[in-house]
């Protein structure tokens, strides 16, 4: 088992550094989730579908990250708040290649 350290800004602007299993395959959304990092029913709404855009983040750190596939494309064209580094956590699947990223959570859509 190997974890790594991923670096999350909640949307308080509270930074936590926290520990991500890269054997289970969680994705960020879930991460997330599992540090109660966010009120519950605010991220991954949808459960992990890429169809809400609850779990939108800015990704901070100069990591290689897998493309955006189609469905996550179609999304962030009709989310809030998106930036040019935004990514929904629930298709940033944890890997090892992943150590030190940092991500901001994104606002609320209200």
């Amino acid at each position: 088992m190997t974890d790594i350290k991923i670096k999350i800004t909640d949307r308080d602007g509270v930074s936590h550094e926290v520990d991500a299993p890269t054997d289970m395959n969680m994705n960020i959304m879930e991460l997330v989730r599992a540090y109660e990092l966010a009120p519950e029913g605010t991220i991954g709404i949808c459960g992990g579908m890429a169809m809400c855009a609850s779990c939108q983040c800015y990704v901070q750190s100069g990591h290689e990250l897998p493309e955006k596939s189609d469905d996550e494309e179609a999304m962030l064209s009709e989310a809030f708040n998106v930036k040019d580094n935004s990514r929904l956590g629930c298709q940033l699947h944890i890997s090892e290649e992943m150590d030190g990223l940092a991500v901001e959570l994104a606002p609320e859509e209200l």
